[in-house]
């Protein structure tokens, strides 16, 4: 049964390029790379946000036969709590806008945007209240244990 988000991958043709950049962008370095330093890297690894999520980055010339080299296919939303201020940022450091702030629905706070990093793959960006929720209830959970 699914347990939950594990690990998000990504390309990049330049993977050092692609750590330096999400480095800048998350505010912490890659926890692993492969091959270790100071060789080039064919893979670095991330782990970001409330649950430690992974997201890893894997030399392009190891794509699966068929990878599509444009963006495209699915998106993986990462919640943020200022959308704005992420897509302005995002942007500021060389994304590209690939869908604009949309909201979702009927006013419930589901809010998307993604962009195209400059390293061909989309990022989503989102406001979700069902995520809010998930982790308050985790923290009181969590508080009630202490």
């Amino acid at each position: 049964m699914f347990r939950g988000f594990a690990t998000l991958n990504l390309y990049a043709d330049d993977i050092a390029a692609a750590r330096d950049w999400y480095a800048q962008l998350f505010g912490v370095e890659a926890y692993y790379a492969y091959p270790p330093a100071p060789a080039e890297p064919a893979y670095v690894e991330f782990r970001i946000g409330d649950d430690g999520d992974e997201i890893g980055f894997i030399d392009r010339r190891y794509a699966p036969p068929g990878e599509p080299g444009s963006p495209g296919g699915a998106v993986m939303h990462w919640h943020v709590d200022d959308l704005q201020g992420a897509v302005d940022r995002l942007l500021a450091l060389g994304a590209t806008e690939h869908q604009p702030i949309t909201e979702h629905g009927d006013g419930s706070g589901f809010v998307t945007a993604s962009v195209v990093d400059p390293f061909g793959n989309v990022l989503g960006v989102m406001h979700n209240p069902h995520y809010l929720e998930v982790f308050a209830r985790r923290e009181q959970a969590t508080a009630s244990l202490s």
